[in-house]
């Protein structure tokens, strides 16, 4: 199945895309079959070769979600903008063997208190003497 996509080109944090007709098992940036046009969102620009588009379209070749929204924004295509929202992850599950841990660590430090109070007790038991020389 072919689809219009971007491409990203361009250096390190001056990005700029190419669109571009490409199979959708393919990676992006890998083989294409014809470049659409581009777009650079740092100045707002955008290219793009409307009747390859349309052509392309009357074929049955679909659009990503992203541009999509860029066809409708520039009037090549009409239609409404696509929602694109990222899925919220969903809380993980806490595993039982944390509360275990937190059970055996609440026993030593309670062990680690008995301790330190038994060694009080004990000092102030037995007075030490000194030795006289």
């Amino acid at each position: 199945m072919l689809t219009i996509r971007f491409n990203r080109t361009g250096k390190k944090n001056r990005v700029s895309y190419r669109l571009v007709l490409q199979e959708k098992t393919k990676a992006p940036g890998k083989r294409h079959i014809e470049i659409l046009g581009s777009h650079d969102p740092h100045t707002k620009t955008t290219i793009l070769k409307k009747d390859r588009i349309l052509e392309w379209l009357s074929k049955g070749v679909q659009t990503s979600d992203t541009v999509h929204n860029l066809l409708v924004r520039e009037g090549v295509i009409e239609g409404k903008k696509v929602a694109r929202k990222m899925p919220r992850p969903e809380p993980k599950e806490e595993p039982v063997v944390e509360e275990e841990v937190k059970e055996a660590a609440e026993e030593v430090v309670a062990e680690a208190e008995v301790a330190v109070a038994d060694t009080e007790s004990v000092e102030a038991a037995e007075p030490v003497a000194e030795e006289t020389v």
